[in-house]
């Protein structure tokens, strides 16, 4: 196993969390929250890097802190300082609000520093060298203060120069395509290729200083007369900085049909840059990270290991990558025949797995090369320049998602060519058609069959990857010289882990955000609640290594994790149906993100990021008829046809965007808001209605367990952050909340006619029973504690805590309040949350007993169970390692939440 970080130990604080007593009960009122975490306040706040070593080389770091209700203003300004009491720049500004107007959540961007940070109101200092941003020409051109780069408005070139001082170090920074228009297998195939070059159609400078400017290129990627590929460009730039970050999302719009060899396959997908080279070739510099900070350190033209000796002082200066001697120094047997020494002009590092990287280099094009070594796992760092300055390019997750490579071109002439290939040209053209002919599925009957027996949900032209998305992050330094052997090691721990401020758990956790008293800080302070606390870390320490050993790498596969395992084979169920990619099937999301805030540790926080990432993106679609879904869990993330706001639910999203300002993940959210639309083009239980059905825009039948959550968490987000819809968006929360608290049975109705107009739903006239056991489990609780938090409306807090009491209640108590029971359900030990939140909200006893009694002692994971793994090698397994043959991902996500929020919520009433 892997073993949990000693930091990550160390900052895990004791902290409890709380949650109010509202409300009636069905039993006794004495049941009370857990002891309330101290309120966060506007006490000075402690920041806090996720890993040691501060800001290194990265160009800066933005963070999220969150605000207790009423606290803060919303003109509030703030200070930074570090351990010595020095001002440090920032730059702030709101991400949230609370109802009242107060703030509810800050961005906060640094530049510099490294070690802690104190947070605290006042006047923010200003950088010495602030970033400035000058729209007035046919470019934006952004200064850091050390750096100026200029964003082209038009045409193929985003970034026409980058400079330093008076050098220009990197110019016609570029978006490359390569299309193969067939893909066939055997050896009778023609290869043939085409590129795309990315096309600008809008800039938007989204900040403009003096700490942190953002600049966004959207475009499409174009040959002739086709534009296809969308990309979305964001550019960071820190004051003082000798760097910036590239952000870069394509969302795939091609055509790739089953059974078919023709289509739009990617060949490649690249960022160019051209380098300017000035010096001496023999003082011209190539590096190329290998495996940890391991670097290949040569020159275009080596004199070291000649036949004849330059000298030894020339030769460890060319190594280190400094100005040599005047040749005139030198030996001259070697200074007069300097002509006879190679250029090494081209070098390629090719990463096609994760577990193997190869370099290559030759002297030019049109002659032979050679393998200049290799390895396991590249960093995905590259330098090309000299002793008069050179471009420093990384690109992070480089082998996690492969296909990747990183090729230098024309570095003995006097401008070099860079490309960072996203989707290597050397791998296979990109594969995204559906991977099987249907199997005769052509029936909604058939097709249920299908799900009878691979679980996988069919249906024909449904398995497309038209409108997934995937983002990838890059790093440039603009270097005055060829950086030392300490500085490149910093630059590639920079593009390896990007360095990221946080805010600590106590004040996540006393602000009361992401449903208040649902998480408190890990406790063991008894037997019961350290085993729960070993259970938690057991569970993803498992995970966390079985990413490694099952390999979940590759360009669209990185981030997400198996559904379900298969005990005979001893392999996760990765071609069987609905039990291969998980595509946060019953939260996964939120599991890690929780466990991320009650602990601040930085290997859950990484791995929760990933999945953010993936997600938000590879699992929803964000083009086309079903923008704004996402697919259920399969073989391949956008395989099955059940497109389902559950998947592409913003709650999951919320968690890295607050915690970190990212745009992107911000634009996901924004994008839905107009997500009720969508269930004008697709019924999503239409394969299982029993009557007729024809989706009419005043009468939307939508649930209110999963397709709600979903809505109303794109709808809370956007009021929240004040967006270009808010004013909407606040109206749907509010009138779907009344509108579902005013149903004759409230949300154990199940379902109701909305109508898109007005944001209602309409009354039902008769009560009805339509529970589902997946009702609650994507994010339900989570939001309603923070919506019953938020809005004042006591018949909809009522309403909810009504399901809370009966889910897991007796079919005898539940036909007593409702008429009928709910029927045959399951997820008890993953409901338990919801009578653990209601017994604290109501002060119901017989409540809190009860979410102990089915977290212990009904399904999912049992103290019974093994927790533990079990060794496998060869020949039962492809590669040794471990399996927990009675883990699956669905159990993992239930018991992981509802440990987190039975512990902070009732951690005091165990039994």
């Amino acid at each position: 196993m892997s073993p949990i970080p000693r930091r990550s130990l160390l900052k895990a604080a004791a902290v409890a969390g709380a949650a109010a007593q509202f409300s009636r009960a069905l039993g006794s009122r004495d049941a009370a929250a857990a002891p309330r975490a101290e309120n966060a306040g506007d006490d000075p706040v402690i920041l806090d890097w996720l890993e040691d070593g501060g800001l290194g080389a990265a160009p800066g770091s933005t963070v999220g802190v969150p605000w207790p209700k009423g606290v803060h203003r919303d003109d509030q300004t703030f200070a930074l300082s570090d351990a010595d009491g020095r001002a440090v720049p920032v730059q702030s500004w709101p991400l949230a609000y609370w109802p009242d107007g107060s703030l509810k959540w800050t961005a906060h961007a640094v530049s510099s520093s490294t070690g802690k940070l104190t947070l605290t109101t006042g006047a923010p200092a200003a950088p010495q060298k602030k970033v400035t941003v000058d729209r007035r020409g046919a470019t934006i051109d952004i200064s850091t203060g050390v750096i100026t780069a200029r964003i082209g408005r038009s045409g193929a070139t985003l970034v026409k120069s980058v400079t330093r001082g008076p050098t220009e170090i990197a110019r016609n920074g570029r978006l490359v395509l390569l299309r193969q228009p067939e893909s066939e297998d055997g050896d009778q195939t023609t290869v043939r290729t085409e590129r795309f070059d990315g096309a600008i159609d809008e800039v938007t400078v989204e900040q403009a200083g003096p700490v942190r400017a953002v600049v966004r290129v959207d475009g499409k990627h174009r040959k002739g007369h086709r534009s296809w590929l969308p990309f979305s460009i964001r550019l960071y730039f820190y004051a003082g900085a000798d760097s910036f970050r590239m952000v870069h999302t394509v969302t795939y719009d091609g055509q790739q049909e089953p059974g078919r060899a023709s289509g739009d396959f990617i060949r490649g997908i690249g960022v160019r840059f051209t380098v300017p080279l000035r010096d001496e070739s023999y003082d011209r510099h190539i590096r190329l990270g290998g495996e940890g900070t391991g670097m290949l350190r040569e020159a275009v033209k080596g004199i070291t290991g000649l036949r004849r000796d330059p000298g030894a002082a020339v030769q460890a200066a060319q190594f280190a990558g400094e100005k040599l001697p005047d040749p005139a120094t030198w030996d001259q047997r070697v200074t007069t025949r300097l002509q006879y020494i190679p250029e090494w002009g081209d070098y390629t590092l090719s990463q096609l797995s994760a577990d193997g990287f190869a370099l290559r280099k030759r002297t030019k094009k049109g002659y032979g090369w050679i393998g200049a070594g290799g390895g396991r796992r590249a960093s995905g760092f590259g330098y090309v320049g000299g002793v008069g300055g050179g471009l420093s390019f990384g690109l992070r997750d480089f082998w996690e998602k492969h296909p990747a490579q990183l090729d230098i071109r024309d570095a003995h002439t006097d401008a070099a060519e860079v490309t960072l290939w996203l989707w290597s040209p050397e791998a296979q053209p990109m594969d995204l058609r559906f991977y099987h002919d249907g199997m005769g599925q052509d029936t909604f009957p058939e097709q249920l069959e299908g799900l009878n027996i691979t679980y996988e949900d069919y249906e024909p032209e449904f398995g497309t990857p038209y409108g997934i998305a995937r983002t990838s992050e890059l790093l440039f330094w603009a270097n005055e010289s060829t950086p030392s052997a300490e500085e490149l090691a910093q630059q590639v721990e920079a593009v390896r882990v990007l360095p990221q401020l946080a805010a600590p758990p106590k004040q996540l956790i006393g602000a009361k955000v992401f449903g208040p008293g649902l998480f408190s800080a890990p406790d063991r302070s008894t037997p019961a609640k350290a085993k729960i606390e070993d259970h938690l870390d057991f569970l993803f320490t498992y995970y966390k290594d079985q990413v490694e050993m099952r390999r979940w790498y590759g360009f669209w596969d990185y981030g997400d994790i198996m559904h379900t395992y298969d005990t005979v084979r001893h392999q996760w169920r990765y071609d069987v149906g609905g039990y291969a990619w998980d595509n946060s099937e019953l939260s996964p999301d939120l599991w890690l993100w929780y466990a991320y805030l009650r602990s601040g540790r930085a290997d859950i926080f990484r791995f929760a990021e990933a999945m953010t990432r993936h997600t938000g993106e590879v699992d929803v679609y964000h083009l086309g008829k079903w923008a704004g879904l996402g697919t259920r869990h399969g073989v391949q993330h956008w395989a099955d046809s059940a497109k389902q706001q559950r998947i592409a639910n913003t709650t999951y999203r919320r968690y890295y965007y607050f915690l970190t300002a990212d745009e992107r993940v911000g634009d996901l959210m924004h994008a839905n808001v107009d997500s009720d639309e969508t269930f004008l083009v697709l019924d999503p239980i239409r394969k299982i209605r029993t009557e007729p059905y024809t989706p009419d825009r005043h009468a939307l039948s939508i649930g209110f367990g999963t397709d709600w959550s979903g809505l109303v968490s794109a709808w809370l987000t956007e009021w929240e952050r004040r967006g270009p819809k808010w004013k909407k968006a606040k109206a749907r929360v509010l009138s779907t909340m009344e509108t579902i608290a005013a149903q004759p049975n409230g949300f154990v109705q199940g379902t109701g006619l909305y109508d898109l107009d007005t944001g209602k739903f309409a009354i039902a006239e008769e009560p009805v029973v339509g529970v589902s056991h997946l009702s609650a489990v994507f994010g339900l609780n989570e939001l309603c504690a923070e919506l019953i938090d938020l809005v004042d409306m006591p018949a909809f807090d009522e309403a909810y805590y009504d399901y809370c009491r009966y889910f897991n209640a007796t079919k005898a108590e539940q036909a007593a309040r409702y008429g009928s029971n709910f029927g045959s359900l399951i997820l008890f030990q993953g409901h338990s949350r919801l009578d653990a939140y209601a017994a604290v909200q109501t002060g119901d006893d017989k409540l809190a007993d009860r979410a102990w009694d089915k977290f212990y002692r009904s399904d999912g994971y049992q103290e019974s169970a093994p927790w533990k793994t079990e060794k496998v090698t060869g020949p039962t397994a492809l590669v040794a390692g471990s399996e927990a043959a009675w883990v699956s991902t669905n159990d993992t996500a239930l018991y992981g939440l509802a440990a987190i929020e039975n512990l902070a919520l009732l951690g005091h009433r165990m039994p």
